[in-house]
């Protein structure tokens, strides 16, 4: 892919990136963007960037308006009017000030097919504009758009700040225990769906108060923490297998804290039951897995992973425990999926491994599919057994990515292992409870972050897939916010979302007799037998 190098305060940056996008849309899914305020028109003229070498392309109308004659002398370009094709060094001028907010990493967002934008915006909004959030344990998303079109207007792409409060759902619903760490929760999630909508509004030139609707769906832990109601239930067993209620009391409140229109529709979708939450409804709306070929299996991997297996006539559900291994990263060397994760491994002809660094030129760590592809690279080199012990009695893996050096450690391994074991032991329980053999399954549907950047055959060694066809296995990225997209503006999304509530069937891994054996025996890594 090309290259761009981008002088931000006079320190380069390097970046890669796939031909047809604009410079700013590059930028802004990197941590240097460039300042803005019109949706990428060139109407603001505030994207101003210089052209140090490479090709720019012809200068646009919007760059001739804009820009004077020697600043276009000079190399002066608008960021939103450039399409690279090939590598190119740029220099930004006054960038913005620092964010935690940029465009999701290209190929996360999923966009679902053939829902129509019908549903109507409240009465008295000129222009109303609406956002779709799923709010996940690491991360949120927010995607904004015409309510009156349906036409995308942008996305933002943050870290969830509950994590200062513990990675992992259990540990956050424990902090919730004293009213204080709840309200303090619950602050933190509002306050970032805020900020998102601010930061959209802000650089693309919305008004605020054009934003009517906000569709919210998420896993079951952080609904009820966002709404700061019932979420000491999902401590106490009797509960898991039942509704809770976590909708928003005051969403006027809500509304005048964002600043968006008075008479918002603050929308919180409900979840299923127990620990399975909107976001999976969400996700096998967007991706239509009981319209598609049967039987299906659809797997979000995440912090706290959501499995669904359709057999055509029936619909089984369920949620497990992933940890931080597929999200956020476990151990000493790893980090989430953004900017400077190393994303992929791959052998060489010489013996050696190749690392490939998500939009960034400097690795920071392995994120969730990096290390998949290390533990089955190792795997298959015999530097690993099938238990996750070293050869002849290592502690630890030693890397180097570029100038820096990283060491994969037995407790970095052992969270992938305990993560696989629970998704693998789901699937093996909704698979007996169906009497349905997984070398049935016609398709397989992974969803998430995690899943969108995953090597399939890597997945498959170690036994995190089923070992079906690869024709049959769809990495398809962030399902759950495009499924709170089609909740936001369609009819028929609603009511297809009615539909799988009503035939979901909930399983509690908890009650199902063939779970422990299952989990122990997915904590090795070697392929699963597909029967």
């Amino acid at each position: 892919m090309p290259r761009l190098t981008v002088l931000v305060q006079g320190k380069p940056h390097v970046l890669s990136f796939r031909p047809g996008a604009s410079l700013r849309e590059i930028l802004d899914r990197s941590d240097y963007r460039v300042r803005s305020a019109c949706l990428g028109h060139g109407a603001c003229g505030l994207c101003q960037v210089r052209l140090l070498s490479g090709e720019g392309g012809p200068h646009q109308p919007a760059e001739q308006f804009q820009l004077s004659a020697s600043d276009l002398t000079e190399g002066k370009r608008l960021a939103c009017q450039m399409r690279p094709t090939t590598d190119l060094t740029v220099e930004i001028l006054n960038p913005p000030p620092p964010s935690g907010w940029r465009t999701p990493p290209e190929g996360l967002t999923y966009a679902p097919a053939g829902f129509a934008a019908d549903r109507p915006p409240p009465p008295g909004v000129s222009h109303p504009v609406g956002a779709a959030v799923d709010l996940g344990t690491t991360h949120l998303s927010v995607a904004v758009h015409s309510l009156a079109s349906g036409r995308r207007l942008a996305e933002r792409w943050g870290k969830n700040p509950q994590g200062r409060f513990g990675s992992d759902v259990v540990t956050r619903l424990m902090a919730a225990q004293r009213p204080e760490v709840a309200e303090a929760l619950a602050f933190a999630a509002r306050h970032a769906i805020g900020e998102a909508i601010a930061d959209v509004a802000r650089r693309e030139g919305l008004d605020c108060r054009a934003f009517s609707r906000v569709t919210v769906v998420g896993n079951t832990a952080m609904l009820a923490l966002l709404a700061d109601r019932n979420h000491h239930l999902l401590l106490q067993p009797a509960y898991w297998m039942a509704p809770l209620e976590c909708t928003t009391i005051d969403g006027a409140a809500w509304a005048q804290a964002w600043g968006i229109a008075r008479q918002a529709q603050i929308e919180l979708v409900p979840p299923l039951g127990g620990f399975v939450g909107s976001d999976l409804i969400a996700g096998l709306v967007a991706c239509r897995l009981t319209e598609g070929s049967a039987p299906a299996l659809f797997i979000d991997f995440g912090t706290n992973s959501e499995i669904a297996l359709w057999t055509g006539s029936d619909l089984w559900v369920t949620a497990t425990a992933g940890g931080p291994a597929f999200e956020s990263g476990a151990g000493s060397c790893g980090t989430p999926a953004e900017a400077g994760a190393v994303f992929r491994v791959a052998e060489t002809a010489d013996g050696g491994l190749a690392f490939r660094v998500l939009d960034d030129d400097c690795a920071h760590g392995l994120c969730g599919s990096g290390l998949v592809d290390l533990v089955a690279c190792l795997r298959r080199r015999q530097r690993l057994d099938a238990k996750g012990r070293f050869a002849e009695g290592a502690k630890n893996f030693a890397f180097a990515v570029g100038e820096r050096e990283f060491s994969l450690g037995l407790r970095d391994i052992d969270a992938l292992q305990r993560a696989k074991a629970a998704v693998g032991a789901g699937i093996a329980a909704l698979s007996a409870v169906a009497g349905l053999p997984l070398a049935a399954l016609q398709r397989v549907v992974v969803a998430g972050l995690f899943g969108r950047y995953l090597d399939i055959a890597n997945a498959q060694a170690i036994g995190l897939l089923p070992s079906v066809p690869v024709s049959h296995i769809e990495l398809v990225g962030n399902t759950a916010a495009a499924g709170a997209t089609a909740l936001l503006l369609s009819t028929q999304a609603q009511a297809m979302a009615n539909r799988l509530r009503q035939q979901a069937q909930l399983i509690n891994l908890a009650h199902r007799p063939e779970f422990e054996d299952a989990f122990l025996e997915h904590l090795y890594l070697r392929p699963t037998e597909a029967s």
